[in-house]
Order: structure tokens, then sequence, then C-alpha cells
């Protein structure tokens, strides 16, 4: 059987962004909560019986959204214009080398309904 197994965590930051719509608003520093959700996929280890130890997880995680939280993104090494895509693909590199299986990463912020989701497996 193949299981996904996910955790979730949020961070507040600030950003700017160049876009050809609501330009004023984007181009002021401004700020979000956004939420960020990791999955991984696999079957459970026999010995364990865990797909991914989620305290090893949530570890990984902290780490990552340390480097996030609190910040203005426009000034946060190696992620570019702080787009949701960016934000995927940058926590998606914060935890590479960390599981074979993991799967998705999905940011979004729930005030504006937004949301991007990076697959990095096959969906099933």
């Amino acid at each position: 059987m193949m299981y996904e197994v996910s955790q979730r965590f949020f961070f507040d930051a600030a950003h700017t962004l160049n876009r050809e719509i609501e330009t004023a608003g984007s181009r002021r520093i401004h700020g979000h909560t956004y939420w960020a959700e990791v999955a991984v996929r696999g079957t459970p280890d026999p010995v364990t019986g865990m797909v991914v130890d989620s305290g090893m997880l949530k570890a990984r995680l902290h780490e990552v959204r340390d480097r996030l939280d609190h910040h203005l993104l426009d000034e946060v090494p190696d992620l570019g214009p702080a787009t949701l895509e960016n934000l995927c693909a940058f926590i998606a590199r914060g935890l590479d080398g960390f599981h074979p299986g993991l799967a998705t990463v999905r940011v979004w912020r729930e005030a504006n309904g937004d949301s991007c989701t990076l697959h990095l497996l096959p969906t099933l």
C-alpha cells in the first residue's frame, strides 16, 4: 500500500512584488500569513511502520520556516521574487535529500484564496 504523510506550517513575512496588476500595493512593502504543506509518499518501513518519521520532518521544516518567518522575503538568499511558485521551490530545495518520497509542496495565503502546488512525484 502507498501512503502520503503531510505536515503543514505557517509563517508571516513581508515582501514587494513587481507585477502588471495591482501595481501600487504590490510594489510597496506589505505582508501576508503564508501556509505551507509538505507531503511525503511511500510505503511504511517494515520495522518502524512509518513512511517518514514525523518528528524528523517537523525538525527539517522548522529549519526552512526559520529562513522565512518574520523576514523580508526580498532579502532571503536563493528565493527570487516572492511568488507562491518560488516559495514552493525554495521549501523543496530546503528539503533536498531529506526523503526520496517528497511528493508535493503547497503554499497558500488563506486570506487571499491563492495557492500553488509543486508536484515532485507523479500524482497518484
